[in-house]
């Protein structure tokens, strides 16, 4: 079973987790399941960039973001080239490691 290592993050998740992941899931569903309440103001429909992630190991074991995904990642705050939507980042047999950033461009919390 792949592994999400996700780093600390200031108000999710201060010590940082290590998940296990079941090939085919999202990043986002993942880290839900295991109480680490990433934003996803969209419901996971690929329409908002409050589940932004970075994904600092194992980038390259995911599939190619498509066009939708990339407009969206165009809006979000502190996007780096290993930037994806949570959401739409499926785990493949690999483990990685994500960071969420501190910031969504969202003015209010959806609390999910």
């Amino acid at each position: 079973m792949p592994k999400i290592v996700v780093l600390p993050h200031e108000e999710l998740c201060p010590e940082g987790a290590i998940l296990e992941a079941k090939t085919g899931e999202t990043v986002l569903d993942v880290a839900l399941r295991n109480g680490i309440g990433i934003e996803h103001a969209c419901e996971k429909s690929c329409a908002c960039t409050t589940c932004h992630v970075v994904i600092r190991e194992g980038f390259d074991s995911l599939d190619e973001s498509d066009e939708l995904e990339d407009d969206m990642l165009d809006k979000a705050w502190g996007l780096e080239p290993e930037s994806r939507l949570g959401c739409q980042a499926t785990v493949a047999d690999s483990d990685l490691v994500v960071e969420i950033p501190k910031y969504t461009i969202n003015l209010a919390s959806e609390q999910h």
